[in-house]
């Protein structure tokens, strides 16, 4: 399997170089050459395969020539051997036809431990086989950083920098990040937003000279397996509906738009999937995209849906690659263009095939209040502050009820609480696992919006990349 870049330029990579770079050289996304396809009757062979193997099954050929197969599948079934549940990603019934698909049973509660537990292993076995190490550099709105801290800590050929903006997460959130004590963790709490931290991690990559010297490596989902490992969970999901021979439906709350291109890639490899809703709170750069054609920033606004406080939705380009026939010169040419105006538009055959597949709704606080408190009543399960997003837009948008609704829970409740007790009177409890999570001192770094400083502090405290 060979990767290419969203804009065309960067050098042609294999897996092993795609996952150790992270963003292309050009400032593209890496995307596979091909899309790998499963026929029907592959699909229906998988029915019945634990998580871990299916998850080995369906990533083969994205490591195809890379990875000894024997090896790939023995990293896969460690990285989900901790989850908290034996089928690692179930399925609640919320109503007739329509699902919860509980993506929170990881180490960290939330969905980004299905790709990160794997990407640290990946890392960490690529790594001691080249004899070598990276610095590992990422932005996160909440959820990624603390899930990328547990999957990296302690591994001997990683450093790990993650930034998140300074009072935008939620205290569980911060915590689960600051409270790790591990020696080659640095948590970096910036005066501004997850759009500004991520610009920052964005400048350290296309800084040729600091990227080279410190070998810089990503964990957002520019890195592509983070986007391989997350098209898994819709696969899973739909084979336990009826897939291949019943088409399924997704709603996904998301700001960034990698978990939502991930079940795009699901349905590109032979999943039936009839409809993808995109789910955003009040920052609806999405949303009003799908409504428009038109892309465009405004100011970030605090919600008590966090990690989607979003408007530049990084992932969305590799969609726009296809939108474009795979033309990167284009995509190279209007994403300059939205970087410099802050706007940018698709045509209207464009949009049309968009929204042939992609439908899009917003929720602000009041409605994310409501919604958590209406699922309360009805099924007495408490729901995550994102999780009600994603229920709320795909009820609003779904097309045809005899198609399963699938909307994924990207967070476990208790990573929200206050938001959670004030929308229903009840304050969920962290698993036992994290028990004692507020009690335990913080490392944290504060520091001003300002890559100078950014890139000093990350030179002072990175260790040599030249493995001892």
């Amino acid at each position: 399997m060979r990767y290419v870049s969203t804009r065309g330029t960067a050098p042609v990579l294999g897996f092993e170089d795609v996952l150790l770079t992270g963003l292309a050289r050009d400032g593209g996304l890496y995307v596979p050459e091909k899309w790998p396809y499963f026929s029907a009757d592959a699909l229906r062979g998988m029915r019945g395969l634990s998580y871990a193997e299916l998850a080995a099954r369906i990533m083969q050929p994205f490591v195809d020539g890379a990875l000894d197969e024997a090896d790939f599948a023995r990293l896969v079934a460690e990285s989900y051997a901790g989850f908290g549940h034996p089928a690692v990603a179930p399925l609640s019934q919320l109503d007739a036809n329509e699902w919860l698909l509980e993506l929170f049973h990881g180490p960290t509660l939330a969905f980004k431990d299905f790709a990160l537990q794997l990407l640290g292993r990946l890392f960490d076995h690529v790594l001691a086989r080249r004899g070598e190490r990276v610095t590992v550099v990422g932005a996160t709105s909440g959820d990624t950083g603390s899930a990328a801290i547990e999957a990296c800590r302690d591994r001997a050929g990683i450093d790990i920098f993650i930034l998140h903006p300074r009072g935008r997460v939620s205290e569980v959130q911060r915590r689960q990040m600051t409270t790790v004590a591990a020696p080659n963790v640095h948590n970096i709490a910036v005066e501004g937003t997850f759009d500004d931290c991520q610009d920052l991690v964005k400048a350290m990559f296309n800084d040729a000279a600091f990227r080279d010297s410190l070998r810089l490596s990503a964990v957002n989902s520019i890195n592509w397996a983070r986007i391989m490992a997350q098209t898994v969970y819709y696969i899973a999901a739909g084979l336990a509906l009826g897939a291949p021979d019943r088409p399924v439906a997704f709603s996904v709350p998301t700001g960034n738009f990698g978990d939502v291109f991930a079940g795009y890639g699901a349905r590109r490899m032979g999943l039936p999937v009839a409809q993808f809703v995109v789910a955003t709170n009040t920052n609806d750069i999405l949303t009003r995209f799908f409504a428009s054609g038109e892309m465009s920033t405004r100011p970030v606004v605090p919600t008590i849906s966090p990690a989607m406080d979003i408007q530049v939705s990084s992932n969305f380009e590799r969609l726009l690659f296809e939108l474009h026939g795979r033309d990167g010169r284009a995509v190279s040419q209007a994403m300059q263009a939205f970087r410099e105006s802050g706007t940018m538009h698709v045509t209207a055959a464009m949009l049309a095939e968009a929204r042939g597949l992609f439908d899009a709704a917003r929720l602000d606080d009041d409605g994310i209040r409501d919604t958590i408190r209406a699922v309360l009543d009805r099924t007495g399960s408490l729901i995550d502050p994102h999780s009600a997003v994603g229920v709320h837009a795909g009820r609003a948008c779904r097309r045809d009820p005899s198609v399963p609704l699938v909307t994924l829970a990207t967070a476990h409740p208790a990573k929200f609480p206050d938001a959670v007790e004030e929308a229903t009177g009840r304050r969920p409890a962290l698993p036992p696992r994290l028990a004692g999570l507020m009690d335990r001192p913080e490392r944290v770094t504060a520091l001003p919006n300002d890559l100078g400083r950014i890139q000093e502090f990350v030179r002072a405290h990175a260790r040599s990349v030249e493995v001892a």
